[in-house]
């Protein structure tokens, strides 16, 4: 099958060899872009969505999410508005509650969640554990992931749970063992919190390396709550992406802009714990790919909104609006190795979005209204 979307007013390709242009319309085939070109050039197909000189975009690729879990910490959100700081020892909450659910449980919640990405303009979504921090809850937390989409991250070093507080070094060989063996099925990432109060670089080291064994792609939680090596370790071990990035040295920077490792940016993580914002302009000036994620999740980021962190990185991270959207689609699809989404050009998934907006800059422009008018989802309006 066949769809022509026409009529369109501005087109954010994220191909450098198109930019953005007007007056154009795009052809998909099944889940596939086709043809893009002038309108009075299209030709036929067997369906048609008019644009009628609206802006269209690539799908938002949210890069960094933590969607299988129960529970809710509006009350932990409330005491950080109130002047607590944030350190992260929430997430215990959040694995006692993930533990105690059903299976059916954890899948509603997640597939609520998604379905209210995609309505925010979200076509591609990973998904990590990180709430279950046993062998099985784990297991079955990724199994739900994978039943739901396509990038699914192991994050059984998230932080030490409770049972094992006194001896974190047998945690870690567990994660490394037989954790690790147990959901390498049902996952295609690993990741793990390299952070103060959470892991060190040499805990980090092992889980990662443990994860590789196994076939799974790196990824890494780094510099959120203080300097530390995380970034320099993601650069060194070849990871895909260093996310959250907020306290970073010249030498973190350099590391970067030399690497092919992303720095992923959670604006919505700062935002809810009133931390500082990482400079997202000094990360593109010196030449480090830039992604924007939701780090949705219960805690410390309860958004699953991509234009509502678009927004925020124009605002506060001193991105340009073309800089954020690219951010937000390409940027997403690179920190998860993927050449076939965030982008609008012949044999690209056809992921589309329509704003009810005449350009992209509205999503910055208007912060926090509705303008995502029409989904296409591999090819399919939504």
């Amino acid at each position: 099958m066949s769809l022509l979307v026409t009529n369109i007013g501005e087109l954010f390709t994220n191909d450098p060899g198109l930019g953005i242009v007007h007056d154009v319309a795009v052809v998909v085939e099944d889940d596939r872009i086709a043809w893009i070109g002038p309108v009075s050039s299209a030709p036929a197909a067997d369906s048609a969505l008019d644009a009628d000189g609206a802006a269209v975009l690539p799908g938002f690729v949210d890069s960094h999410a933590h969607l299988v879990f129960a529970g809710d910490r509006a009350a932990e959100f409330g005491a950080r508005m109130a002047g607590e700081a944030y350190t992260g020892g929430g997430i215990r909450t959040t694995v006692a509650a993930t533990r105690a659910a059903s299976d059916d449980e954890l899948r509603r919640n997640a597939r609520r969640l998604v379905g209210e990405a995609l309505r925010q303009g979200t076509t591609t979504i990973e998904i990590k554990s990180g709430y279950g921090l046993s062998v099985a809850d784990e297991r079955r937390s990724l199994r739900v992931a994978a039943e739901i989409v396509e990038e699914t991250t192991f994050l059984g070093a998230h932080v030490v749970p409770a049972e094992y507080a006194d001896r974190p070094g047998d945690y870690v060989d567990l994660v490394c063992g037989e954790m690790v063996e147990a959901v390498a099925p049902y996952a295609k990432w690993v990741d793990v919190f390299c952070e103060r109060g959470a892991f060190d670089a040499e805990q980090a080291r092992a889980v990662l390396l443990a994860g590789a064994k196994h076939g799974l792609g790196l990824r890494l939680h780094a510099n959120q709550l203080g300097p530390g090596p995380g970034v320099r370790l993601a650069v060194e071990l070849g990871a895909a992406s260093a996310d959250h990035c907020t306290h970073l040295d010249d030498a973190d920077v350099d590391a970067l802009a030399s690497s092919d490792t992303v720095a992923t940016l959670l604006p919505g993580a700062e935002f809810s714990t009133r931390s500082p914002y990482p400079d997202g302009r000094r990360l593109l000036d010196a030449g480090v790919t830039v992604a924007l994620a939701t780090d949705c999740n219960p805690g410390s980021s309860y958004t699953s909104s991509m234009p509502f962190c678009i927004a925020l990185a124009v605002r506060e991270m001193r991105l340009t609006p073309s800089e954020a959207v690219a951010a937000a689609t390409v940027g997403g699809a690179t920190a998860l190795r993927r050449t076939d989404l965030g982008r609008v050009s012949i044999g690209a998934r056809a992921d589309l979005i329509v704003l009810d907006a005449p350009s992209h800059l509205h999503l910055a422009y208007r912060p926090g209204v509705p303008l995502i008018r029409t989904v296409l989802h591999h090819g399919v309006p939504q």
